[in-house]
């Protein structure tokens, strides 16, 4: 395997431009897939010296985040406001400490893992992403980037630069909850929510599903049944039905399998949404 070091952005795409260099961050997804012998990789290049992909910064309204951003940087109050209290509440259930340690945030979206917690969090944030190759710059909608399980619309040239993830407004409450079967692993499910009121009425409200399908899921019709109502009991069993029978994606698995994971993202939804109606 051939090794290459980046030293500036310009180093890191020009060893990407033949589509065959593979690219080395946290190294936690490529090392684990080289292990298993999932992934055959002729050329690497390393870009952990190029400092300005080490970089978060939070501009008119939007949360920028580069690709050496280790996970861990959000377990501390580096991201204020409601965003950077679900990030905090999601980041302490990645892995464990090494993985939180070496791993990026954009690494984990780039890898597309189905169970992962982060590309949730984007595709239900709205979050939009920067692709970098030889032909410059291209910005894709957090939805409209993952096509599949490990999949994306990411060409092998090209390298994911940025992703810029709104904030949430004051007045937002948050909320996760997962099923894990054992530490340092990926969950079986989870939901990922934000929710904001104004005068007593639901004004706005994200949801995300983990391992509700092939792709992330943005809960849209979830969140829709939300809008208006005073966040009552009834509001919250509603959306979660909504997300566990009509969001979620489970089309393709066994009918008692999906039984049971309709079950689960509804007690999910239903737990995340009761932990962001405490902080509204």
């Amino acid at each position: 395997m051939e090794y290459l070091r980046a030293t500036c952005r310009d180093d890191a795409l020009a060893a990407l431009a033949d589509g065959n260099t593979s690219v080395l961050a946290g190294g936690q997804s490529l090392v684990l897939d080289l292990s298993k012998g999932d992934a055959e990789v002729r050329r690497v290049v390393d870009i952990n010296q190029v400092a300005e992909f080490d970089l978060l910064t939070e501009r008119d309204g939007v949360l920028r985040v580069a690709p050496l951003v280790r996970h861990r940087t959000f377990e501390s109050v580096t991201v204020g406001g409601p965003l950077g209290e679900l990030m905090r509440l999601v980041v302490r259930n990645i892995g464990h400490p090494p993985i939180r340690a070496r791993g990026t945030m954009l690494g984990s979206l780039a890898y597309a893992h189905p169970a992962a917690e982060w590309p949730a969090l984007a595709v239900a944030l709205r979050a939009r992403f920067e692709l970098s190759g030889p032909d410059g710059c291209r910005t894709v909608p957090a939805d409209r980037f993952y096509t599949g399980p490990f999949a994306t619309v990411r060409r092998p040239e090209e390298l994911l630069t940025e992703a810029r993830l709104p904030t949430l407004p004051p007045g937002t409450g948050v909320g996760y909850a997962e099923d894990r079967s054992g530490p340092g692993i990926y969950p079986e499910a989870a939901a990922i929510v934000a929710v904001t009121m104004t005068d007593g009425l639901i004004t706005a409200a994200t949801i995300g599903l983990v391992n509700a399908g092939p792709r992330p899921v943005c809960a849209r019709a979830a969140e829709r049944s939300l809008l208006g109502t005073s966040f009552s009991d009834a509001a919250v069993n509603a959306a979660a039905e909504a997300a566990a029978c009509i969001d979620a994606d489970f089309g393709r698995i066994a009918p008692a399998d999906r039984r049971r994971r309709e079950r689960a993202t509804w007690r999910l939804t239903r737990r995340a949404l009761t932990q962001a109606r405490e902080g509204c």
